[in-house]
């Protein structure tokens, strides 16, 4: 494994396994599988209703809870929650999150942010970051907060790979996290015969192409899947390491192509919108 030092020290693994869409069964048992094959990052959130089923997953595991890295993410709903935080360590059975983001820059975000700060100053969060923000909201953080935001969990992939983004948040001291990192599953981007070509000479499939050149470029990544030997394969990426100019072939194929569009519209929604949390099972 591979490490991104955050901006307060805090050591975060290159790869993890991100359980977006994973029912909580499924969630159980891909994070158990990750676990077993060498992940230690975990990501998960309030509102994918699974933070019950990663947290008893890693309990399963064994494995000591401070080599593991847990990821979650604040809804918008509960921004203004002052328990907000001790409800989400409760759901996953824990004594501290590792890193703690606000999920969407939504209804009052500022507070959410403000709650995580006094979080992160009580010992029940090591790092605090943000999600799905722009360059501007960013910056609307960076000018009133007390606690610099250590990582920007976004879209990133070979299509889309917010090369202006990552020279602000270098800048200020943030990483990145890609979420669709292969891209959302397109076809077109898999198979870009460049990572045909790379795989062939590496001995590996077009995906784990993309996943190193992600680790290579400094964004963390967090692919996720319910498939045994899926998951054990988007860990296969640290045996090996692109050249300069295969990362700078794999640059070129940037078209700022995005497959997640935030509107005004939705989110207002998601504001408005209270998953029940209380009912994870």
């Amino acid at each position: 494994m591979e490490f991104a030092t955050l901006n307060n020290g805090v050591k975060m693994p290159m790869a993890g396994i991100g359980t977006f869409l994973l029912a909580p069964d499924e969630a159980e048992a891909s994070v158990l599988s990750a676990l077993g094959c060498g992940y230690r990052l975990l990501d998960t959130a309030n509102a994918y209703l699974n933070e019950k089923a990663v947290g008893r997953a890693m309990r399963r595991s064994g494995i000591p809870r401070e080599e593991i890295f847990l990821e979650t993410k604040l809804w918008p709903a509960f921004y203004e929650q002052a328990d907000a935080v001790d409800k989400t360590l409760h759901r996953l059975d824990t004594g501290y999150i590792d890193l703690l983001l606000i999920h969407q820059p939504a209804g009052n975000y500022a507070a959410g942010y403000k709650l995580m700060e006094k979080a992160y100053q009580e010992g029940k969060v090591r790092a605090i970051g943000l999600s799905n923000c722009t360059s501007a909201q960013i910056q609307e953080i960076l000018d009133t907060c007390t606690v610099k935001p250590a990582v920007l969990q976004t879209e990133v992939h070979p299509y889309s790979q917010e090369k202006d983004l990552k020279k602000f948040l270098a800048k200020e001291g943030m990483v990145i996290q890609a979420w669709y990192p292969l891209g959302h599953g397109d076809k077109a981007l898999i198979q870009e015969p460049l990572f045909a070509e790379l795989g062939k000479k590496y001995g590996k499939s077009s995906a784990q192409i993309i996943l190193r050149w992600h680790v290579q470029a400094g964004n963390i990544v967090i692919p996720g899947s319910k498939n045994p030997e899926h998951i054990k394969a988007n860990l296969d990426l640290f045996d090996f390491a692109l050249t300069q100019e295969e990362m700078a072939g794999i640059s070129a194929l940037d078209q700022q192509k995005r497959y997640y569009h935030s509107t005004p519209e939705m989110l207002k929604k998601y504001a408005e919108m209270v998953p029940p949390v209380d009912g994870q099972k």
